[in-house]
């Protein structure tokens, strides 16, 4: 595991201070450990890896950051500020029902999957503080996911618990304890950092590729635009995608669309109307050109050809919005903020820079890369319509989850 500074973090000591003292004052003791874990961006790739796809990732600069103390009693108290205290025994790894779509879901999972892969687990006290805010697109959930694994890795592992396995670890709590069927990207970008291109055919075994990009060096900025829509009751509208999909997959025999091809789509289209809906049909034509999108951008990338990078990202996006369908809730169609976001983007950029759904999609976040001279214009127009400190300015972050040394 990765050892950094406050300063390599890219944050401040007084964050620290201030998290050692809520630590004192909750647990009435002092943190001995201090670890971090980033959110991400999903640069291409957007609903892909559930089905073994490729995707295009970034860690960023906000992060969820924790001071802890290890302890002997066999209990992992996690108190995150603003939330109760979670508090798991660790010989009671099972299943809770009544822990779905929980914090304490994610934490109880993420010990029995270090403990089903022949890992060591122990008690701790934790006291965590996250600026990736929640329904944010920039995957709180996971960097809290890959934060306990981070912990569980250093405390008691030695941190010898590879980035890659910690992201595996952290899908099956966010699957089985959580109860959101999602695929492994966002936590495969927080654990491992920095740009990375990711192949999910062996979801056991992806292949990661990192790729180098300097958004400042092509006079750009990236822009993660918090619409503040409503997540609520939203998880039907996610799981319905990698389900639709694979009802095409099953169609041809396979479990995956990664086994299937763009032609056996086209090929059948008139049956598999039949047999699955147009809508199934139609994401499952997004995943097929998407998956070849994710490395025609990292060939851009590669080559420093940042014009064909705005392109391929603008035919993501569009892709998106009219064959995905992610861009609103069909239950909600009067609430339509990343719509509006994209909107608004298409007419603050004026032709440069490109702009696309964020994440998971439905509600919450659009991406944008801006160009420098029309970066503040772009950032005061988004905040007069969505409200102040919606727009984020981020930078890439180069590691994953690590221990922070104070």
């Amino acid at each position: 595991m990765k050892k950094v500074t406050v300063s390599q973090l890219g944050g401040s000591f007084e964050r620290f201070d201030g998290l050692i003292k809520m630590f004192g004052e909750h647990f009435n003791s002092s943190p001995s450990r201090f670890f971090s874990a980033p959110g991400r961006s999903e640069i291409s790739g957007n609903h892909t890896d559930h089905n073994r796809g490729r995707v295009l990732a970034a860690a960023v600069n906000l992060d969820v950051i924790a001071a802890v103390e290890p302890t002997s009693d066999g209990l992992v108290a996690v108190k995150s500020e603003g939330y109760p205290e979670d508090r798991i025994d660790i010989s009671d790894l099972k299943v809770h029902p009544k822990e779905q779509n929980s914090s304490a879901a994610l934490i109880r999972g993420v010990l029995a999957g270090f403990k089903s892969r022949g890992h060591e687990i122990g008690g701790f006290r934790a006291y965590t503080r996250s600026d990736v805010l929640k329904g944010s697109g920039l995957s709180s959930s996971a960097a809290f996911e890959v934060l306990v694994g981070t912990v569980i890795s250093g405390l008691y592992n030695g941190g010898e618990v590879s980035a890659v396995e910690i992201a595996q670890i952290a899908q099956y709590a966010e699957n089985v304890y959580f109860g959101k069927p999602s695929g492994l990207m966002d936590q495969m970008a927080s654990s491992v950092g920095g740009f990375t291109e990711i192949d999910f055919a062996d979801p056991e075994n992806p292949v990661i590729e990192s790729v180098s990009l300097d958004l400042k060096a092509h006079g750009h900025s990236l822009c993660i635009i918090d619409t503040r829509g409503d997540h609520a009751d939203l998880t039907p509208d996610y799981a319905a995608i990698p389900s639709e999909m694979r009802a095409v997959a099953e169609y041809f025999g396979k479990n995956y669309l990664r086994e299937v091809s763009r032609e056996d789509i086209i090929d059948d289209l008139p049956a598999l109307r039949e047999a699955v809906g147009d809508r199934a049909v139609l994401r499952a034509l997004h995943f097929e050109d998407e998956n070849a999108r994710v490395s025609e951008l990292a060939s851009a990338i590669r080559k420093n050809d940042f014009g064909a990078f705005l392109g391929v990202i603008k035919r993501s996006g569009e892709s998106s919005y009219k064959y995905l369908q992610n861009v609103y809730a069909n239950a909600h169609p009067d609430e339509q903020g990343v719509s509006l976001a994209l909107y608004l983007a298409d007419s603050l950029l004026a032709g440069e820079g490109a702009a696309r759904v964020h994440g998971g999609g439905f509600a919450g976040t659009i991406q944008a890369f801006v160009p420098a001279h029309r970066l503040e214009g772009f950032v005061k127009g988004m905040e007069r319509v969505f409200g102040e400190g919606s727009c984020y300015v981020l930078d890439v972050r180069p590691f994953g989850g690590v221990e922070v040394t104070l």
